[in-house]
């Protein structure tokens, strides 16, 4: 009996080498795997400008229209968290050899985790920033601010917190930049301005990534 059984499970993982259930992948596998496929078909100039965070970058579909003159790839995936972001760091970073990388990515590690705090945020994007410059030394790196999501607007602290901390560390780092969209976002009660977003008051329209253009273009290297 214990035979038979050794011969389903060789045959089990024969079919599906990766282990016996694709529930066990890490998260957003599939999204990176998609990258893969799209670099193969298409593959993309070194030295471009990247774009690396989460979901506020996936749905900038068209994020080239908004920087005419600069090549960029956009490589923000799902609900990803600066953890994820450096889980992935040899998929959606470094194969680019990036020469600025613009990094939106810190809300979902407070959202998904009520014991994070803005502090950590910080420390994660320090441990990110320090991998980056390992590899690529003479990369830009640029933070784009946490935005003022009505949707989380319970957590303004903890984001401030960990916009404040990472502003802080960028000052005292070489070629870097800092983006705060935060207070462009905020309506004249210094609330955020609900008329910049869609309906699930979380991801943006195209009136906030028309503040988002506008903040993060005289960043850009030329």
């Amino acid at each position: 009996m214990r035979y038979k059984w050794l011969i389903i499970g060789v045959m089990l993982f024969l079919v599906n080498p990766a282990g016996f259930s694709q529930s066990e992948e890490y998260p957003f596998s599939t999204e990176i795997r998609q990258f893969r496929i799209s670099d193969s078909i298409n593959p993309v100039a070194p030295h471009a400008i990247l774009f690396a965070g989460s979901s506020s970058f996936t749905l900038w579909k068209d994020v080239q229209d908004y920087f005419p003159g600069f090549t960029i790839i956009n490589r923000g995936f799902g609900g990803s968290t600066i953890v994820d972001q450096i889980h992935y760091a040899d998929d959606v970073i470094f194969p680019y050899s990036p020469r600025q990388i613009v990094i939106y990515c810190g809300e979902n590690d407070l959202a998904y985790n009520d014991s994070v705090t803005g502090k950590m945020v910080c420390q994660r994007f320090i441990n990110l920033f320090h991998m980056i410059k390992a590899k690529l030394p003479d990369a830009k790196i640029t933070y784009l601010s946490m935005k003022p999501s009505p949707s989380r607007w319970i957590l303004r602290e903890k984001m401030q917190e960990g916009n404040n901390c990472i502003m802080d560390f960028l000052i005292k780092q070489k070629n870097t930049g800092f983006i705060n969209v935060w207070d462009d976002m905020l309506d004249e009660n210094s609330q955020p301005d609900p008329s910049l977003f869609l309906e699930d008051m979380l991801h943006m329209n195209n009136l906030g990534y028309q503040i988002w253009q506008k903040e993060i273009m005289p960043d850009l290297l030329k």
